[in-house]
């Protein structure tokens, strides 16, 4: 048991350390060298670079330092070493490869945003997928979310609208919008590794023809299906619900089955940001 926790430890290291050097790599040669920031404590390294001209890689690590305690203290100790072991490898692999000529120009902005999103998105998905973080601002977002009525998402947005705004001010607004549109695609990026393309959903069905739905998705999809035993609150009658996983694309041919059977059933359909055991497979429907 204890040699599989070091394994996993071991492999969780390797994939943050590939990581960082992805999104260092990104920022070096695509998004610094035509003036592109990204946002959080990263974006404020790379403007406080700029400003003040200090290597990168000693602002990422200085600046990330308090963050990493308020990780240890509020997170656990293995999130605080993961994510040290992040920044250290991000600011090691960005001093080394500031000497790394800019494989992008100016005059191709669109490439740009789309190229820096993807490097650094992938970067930071594969660390945050392994247990660990490059950025210290989803930790103070978290903390901030508990004393104000605000979601974590809405206190990132906020904090970020500032680091724009000084990007407008440092490098023109052209280049804050081109950042601005850089942190997104990096965000969706970031979704897509660590939830995945097929990100699943959870489906409830209340109906009377529970049981003949049930089978046809079994049939049709090759989708498990779970069934509960539930009553009406208006009706008091007793009757079965329907649980079920499926992927996205899924959805639309599940809701003409159910409509098939009961066009007035009642169903809830939410997503899912990870399906584990259960023996949640695709069984063959040919």
């Amino acid at each position: 048991m204890k040699k599989s926790r070091l394994g996993a430890m071991a492999r969780n290291i390797i994939m943050i350390i590939i990581g960082a050097v992805i999104a260092a790599y990104g920022l070096e040669t695509i998004l610094i060298p035509n003036d592109v920031v990204d946002g959080g404590v990263t974006g404020v390294s790379i403007m406080g670079a700029e400003v003040f001209g200090l290597p990168l890689g000693v602002l990422l690590f200085t600046l990330n330092l308090p963050f990493i305690y308020l990780g240890y203290k509020q997170v656990g100790k293995t999130f605080a070493i993961l994510s040290s072991i992040g920044i250290v490898a991000l600011s090691g692999s960005t001093f080394f490869m500031h000497r790394f000529h800019a494989i992008l120009g100016p005059e191709d902005p669109l490439l740009i945003v789309l190229a820096g999103g993807i490097f650094l998105g992938v970067g930071i998905g594969i660390v945050l997928r392994n247990g660990g973080a490059l950025d210290g601002a989803e930790i103070l977002a978290v903390l901030l979310s508990r004393k104000i009525p605000f979601s974590v998402g809405d206190v990132i947005l906020f904090l970020n609208a500032f680091i724009f705004i000084g990007a407008g001010f440092i490098y023109g607004l052209e280049n804050a919008l081109y950042s601005a549109i850089t942190y997104y695609i990096a965000k969706n990026m970031i979704d897509i590794i660590q939830v995945g393309l097929e990100k699943s959903k959870s489906v409830r069905v209340v109906s009377a023809q529970s049981p003949k739905i049930g089978s046809a998705i079994q049939d049709r999809l090759g989708r498990g299906v779970t069934y509960t035993k539930g009553r009406g609150g208006f009706s008091n009658e007793s009757t079965d619900i329907l649980n079920c996983v499926i992927n996205r694309m899924e959805e639309t041919k599940l809701l003409s089955i159910i409509k098939e059977f009961d066009e007035g059933a009642f169903v809830v359909i939410t997503d899912v940001s990870e399906v584990r055991g259960g023996n949640f497979k695709k069984r063959d429907i040919h």
